[in-house]
């Protein structure tokens, strides 16, 4: 056998084994809630071992897009159980503004299906054998981040939740707001999309909750800032911000370092 055949076949003998090592696995979940039928995407690697934190993540207003799968992704990489969740139905994407808010809309108009959409994914999640059901969070992304805000606002079972570049809803009076989850607030200092007088507002809401969060506010970021493909949309006020994406996913990892400690 020659040197070069010797060579071949000691890497293909050491790394078989790796290659056939699964790791990160994923799944599309179908499932309904009331009359509409959704579709999830859940991911996990399976060569970690034994029940762990699991955490929901809702996309942005465009839809359960690959942007958000590729988040469900990285999570999972993390060691997570995640699940990116439908919030407008089964394959409701759009790369359209005008769509995007039609859609948005017609589902944050009415709070309790809003909200329901979001708990079933969430029951869901925590229903998976590979997760710990007392250790939850969700993240979500620009509507998605109003999402998670209203899982804490509705009282939903989560230690905590991550709200990207999120429109920042006030609670209502009716709301049974859960004090036990914490919020971690990413926001970009140049969002055209949210005043100042707005994020006063949220920020004396959460403190009047007796809400433990906080909030980290990105200098020049504009809206949609952890979004590589923000620009492409054609949104005045919606661009990638690098920095403040790479420096608010390293925020997500040390605030759930300490939820789930």
């Amino acid at each position: 056998m020659t040197t070069r055949l010797v060579f071949v076949f000691i890497l293909v003998m050491v790394g078989w084994p790796l290659l056939a090592e699964a790791k990160v696995q994923s799944q599309k979940i179908p499932y309904s809630f009331g009359e509409t039928s959704f579709e999830g995407y859940l991911v996990w690697d399976d060569s970690v071992k034994g029940k762990r934190p699991g955490v929901l993540v809702v996309h942005e207003w465009w839809g359960l897009n690959d942007y958000a799968r590729s988040r469900a992704e990285q999570l999972a990489e993390l060691g997570y159980v995640a699940l990116a969740v439908d919030m407008y139905g089964k394959g409701k994407v759009t790369t359209h503004p005008e769509k995007a808010s039609e859609w948005a809309k017609l589902t944050t108009g009415n709070l309790d299906e809003w909200r329901g959409r979001a708990e079933t994914g969430l029951k869901l999640l925590q229903a998976n054998p590979n997760v710990d059901p007392a250790r939850l969070a969700a993240i979500g992304y620009c509507f998605g981040g109003a999402t998670v805000m209203q899982l804490v606002y509705g009282g939903a079972p989560v230690k905590g939740v991550v709200s990207f570049h999120g429109s920042l809803p006030l609670p209502s009076q009716t709301q049974a707001i859960s004090q036990s989850a914490k919020v971690l607030i990413a926001h970009g200092a140049s969002d055209p999309f949210l005043t100042e007088d707005h994020v006063g507002k949220f920020k004396t809401a959460l403190n009047q909750a007796e809400i433990d969060w906080q909030m980290i506010v990105y200098s020049g970021a504009q809206h949609s800032f952890t979004n590589p493909s923000a620009d492409q949309y054609g949104l005045n006020g919606a661009t990638y911000h690098k920095q403040a994406d790479q420096r608010s996913w390293t925020h997500m990892k040390q605030f759930f370092d300490e939820l789930f400690q």
